[in-house]
């Protein structure tokens, strides 16, 4: 048998066909799962990525956003948080300032004392005695005062001061201005007195206060060197 050349081409040509016929066959089934295996996790990670980095993007742009207007709303804030504590300290500041020029009671430093015009009736004498604020604050005083006659030679003369029943009250002194207490003494000897000494100065000690003023007081004072006295009042004036 002689084969030719052309038997050969069509032998190869039939394997061919026959080779192709069998991987059609056999192919498609085994070639389109490993599509799917490939295609679905790629598609699932892509959109996962999608998912997780647009979120992230947006949180990221608005948290640098956030930031930058956080910067001047907190400078603002803090600002106005340093405005309200100047203010609640200023108003503290005030009010401990109001309270420590609250008027005090007057000292016997912030002081000047004399005795007004006696005014004379049946053998009774009255006179002011005067207390003037000269410290340059405002201050009070309250109550009776305290006194003690002295004679030509610097002694201690008897005295007794007797405070009458007068309700007292405060009496607020701006600087310069007076307050008075009514004196009452008489100088008709009386009891067991054949006579009456005769004062030149008088020491006076201000309502609540220790150390004194001494001011001229001519005066002839009996019955035992008693001056009745009335608590402080507005005014330099009986």
């Amino acid at each position: 048998m002689r084969i030719t050349n052309t038997t050969l081409t069509a032998g190869a040509a039939a394997l061919a066909l026959l080779a192709s016929g069998c991987g059609t066959g056999t192919t498609p089934s085994a070639a389109a799962a490993p599509p799917a295996r490939t295609t679905t996790p790629r598609t699932t990670t892509q959109q996962t990525a999608q998912h997780t980095t647009t979120p992230a993007a947006g949180d990221a742009g608005r948290a640098i956003a956030a930031s930058a207007m956080s910067a001047p709303y907190g400078f603002a804030a803090q600002s106005t948080a340093a405005r309200t504590t100047t203010t609640t300290t200023s108003t503290q500041t005030t009010s401990a300032r109001t309270a420590g020029a609250a008027p005090a009671r007057c000292r016997t430093t912030g002081l000047r004392a004399r005795v007004g015009r006696q005014d004379a009736g049946a053998g009774n004498r009255y006179a002011p005695l005067v207390l003037t604020n000269t410290s340059g604050k405002t201050c009070w005083v309250y109550g009776f005062v305290g006194l003690v006659l002295i004679d030509g030679r610097g002694d201690v003369l008897r005295t007794r001061t007797r405070r009458e029943s007068v309700t007292p009250h405060r009496v607020t002194l701006r600087p310069g201005a007076s307050a008075h207490a009514r004196l009452h003494w008489t100088v008709v000897p009386s009891g067991h007195e054949t006579r009456c000494p005769a004062s030149a100065r008088l020491m006076i000690i201000p309502p609540d206060e220790v150390a004194h003023l001494e001011v001229p007081f001519k005066a002839t004072v009996c019955d035992d060197g008693r001056i009745d006295a009335r608590p402080m009042a507005p005014g330099a004036s009986l």
